[in-house]
């Protein structure tokens, strides 16, 4: 198993608020509950996994250690989570692959937060073992798109009305990708 970066540590955003971004840990359950349950509706429609449903969450906070998967979060000094991101590497013949999830709380947007979590889960997926990393968002996610695309990610592809909200609606995502060194 390859060896894990336990925190990346406090940092300062655009803002001046100070986070703490760390690996998630079992003992993180209820706060992460509570950060899902903070979303606005609209996020929780566009989020594969569903934060708002206690099932996820213990299945999230019990795959602390999955030798597979990192997550990392983003937490004030007060506990709250603001941030989340996620690199799940991928099975059989794509298993050079991370997939990349994230989200960052509304009122932490705009502030650098996203970019310090998606470098710190980039990482986490060079730990992995991956090469290759991959994120799936919502075309009309372009604030997201930029963030990666910063950090050498390219649209790899569209798929049109490919992604369903919890809502019915069809939406279109791109898929964008950077190879990353080991």
């Amino acid at each position: 198993m390859a060896q894990r970066s336990e925190a990346v540590g406090s940092i300062a955003l655009k803002d001046a608020r100070q986070v703490t971004i760390r690996a998630l840990l079992e003992t993180d359950r209820p706060a992460l509950a509570a950060f899902g349950q903070s979303l606005p509706k609209n996020d929780i429609l566009y989020l594969e996994d569903d934060f708002t449903h206690p099932e996820i969450i213990s299945r999230l906070a019990n795959a602390a250690h999955a030798e597979n998967w990192r997550q990392i979060i983003a937490t004030t000094d007060e506990g709250e989570f603001v941030g989340y991101t996620a690199a799940m590497r991928m099975p059989g013949w794509s298993n050079h692959v991370a997939n990349i999830r994230l989200i960052v709380q509304p009122n932490y947007r705009r502030s650098g937060l996203g970019m310090h979590l998606a470098q710190a889960i980039v990482e986490a997926s060079r730990e992995l073992g991956a090469t290759k990393v991959t994120v799936e968002m919502l075309a009309a996610l372009t604030a997201g798109q930029a963030i990666f695309s910063r950090l050498g990610f390219a649209v790899e592809g569209q798929l049109a009305r490919h992604a369903i909200d919890r809502d019915g609606n069809l939406h279109d995502i791109v898929i964008m990708s950077a190879f990353v060194r080991i």
